[in-house]
């Protein structure tokens, strides 16, 4: 099991080594990560088991780091960062091209909250860089409110859980954000929709049955190349489209076929490195949608652990509506 304790330095040298730290919130307990290094985030999602690429939410200490990793706080947002920061507020802003695509489920927006629970907040003080943190639970699981929780669920995946008491809120962070230039609010949570308005005045409700800002994980087409993404075997669908003269240009898991495509065939991991092919998974499928084919052939990867949630992206970039 995990160790339990207060001691902020020990998590901040865990931290900085790449590895995890359950942490406290007002809202729930966090595992976290350093949200700038896609080999700590791809950890969160293998340690979570989390079955699909829903974005997490950075964490940091103040508002002017905010402006660190995102372009603008917009105008329309910015009186309730005033108002609710520090505290169970979470807004989503366009991101700055640091932050992993990755953490953002290749979404031009990054979700990013300040969590007013005091001992986070030092350790935050403390790091050069925002932490990533979902719930630190196994998906789909009950999100955890005491450090008891995270070590029942997770502590023999980590080795240690930053101990700030039961959580004071218990719920998770609203996700507010705009759409159409409208304060638009994505997920109920902690912060009274009322006292949003107080702030704002009426805002749009568009929540989901998810904990997905933007609710991308509900969408049964989701960020899909602009040319058609065929998933299959790939030495049939190789042999089919040379036959009908195609062009097109293949995204493996593990093996070349760089003598039949040349660069037209990304490798996700030549190592069968499932947390390397995770990471490599958006950025691969941007180069092959911007090459001189009409067609992008794949293959789903080994359906356990992280390749869960990498063929359940697989499968909606797949989606033709």
């Amino acid at each position: 099991m995990a160790e339990i304790g207060k001691d902020i330095e020990k998590a901040k040298h865990i931290l900085e080594a790449g590895d995890l730290v359950g942490i406290p919130t007002e809202t729930v307990y966090g595992l976290a990560g350093n949200a700038l290094n896609a080999d700590a985030v791809a950890k969160i999602f293998e340690t979570k088991n989390r079955p699909s690429f829903d974005p997490l939410i950075l964490h940091t200490s103040e508002a002017a780091r905010v402006l660190d990793f995102v372009i603008e706080i917009p105008d329309e947002l910015k009186p309730l960062a005033e108002a609710f920061w520090p505290g169970p507020l979470t807004l989503l802003l366009p991101r700055k091209s640091i932050v992993p695509d990755l953490v953002t489920s290749g979404l031009d927006t990054v979700a990013v909250r300040i969590p007013s629970h005091p001992l986070t907040g030092d350790l935050l003080a403390a790091l050069d860089f925002p932490l990533a943190a979902p719930s630190a639970n196994p998906f789909g699981y009950i999100s955890p409110t005491q450090a008891s929780h995270v070590n029942d669920q997770l502590g023999g995946k980590i080795d240690y859980i930053l101990d700030g008491g039961p959580c004071e809120v218990g719920l998770e962070s609203t996700i507010v954000g705009l759409e159409d230039r409208q304060v638009t609010v994505y997920r109920l949570g902690g912060l009274d929709v009322k006292k949003i308005e107080e702030v704002v005045g009426k805002v749009r409700v568009m929540t989901y049955s998810s904990s997905n800002p933007k609710a991308p994980g509900l969408l049964k087409s989701h960020y899909a190349p602009s040319k058609p993404f065929i998933l299959g075997n790939l030495h049939q669908l190789i042999q089919e489209h040379k036959k009908k003269g195609v062009q097109f240009a293949v995204l493996s898991f593990n093996e070349s076929y760089k003598n039949i495509l040349g660069d037209k065939n990304f490798i996700l991991s030549p190592t069968s490195d499932l947390l390397e092919a995770a990471k490599n998974l958006f950025a691969a499928m941007r180069i092959l949608d911007s090459m001189d084919v009409s067609v992008i052939l794949a293959e789903l990867l080994p359906d356990t652990g992280l390749g869960r949630a990498i063929n359940d992206r697989l499968k909606r970039a797949a989606v033709r509506e």
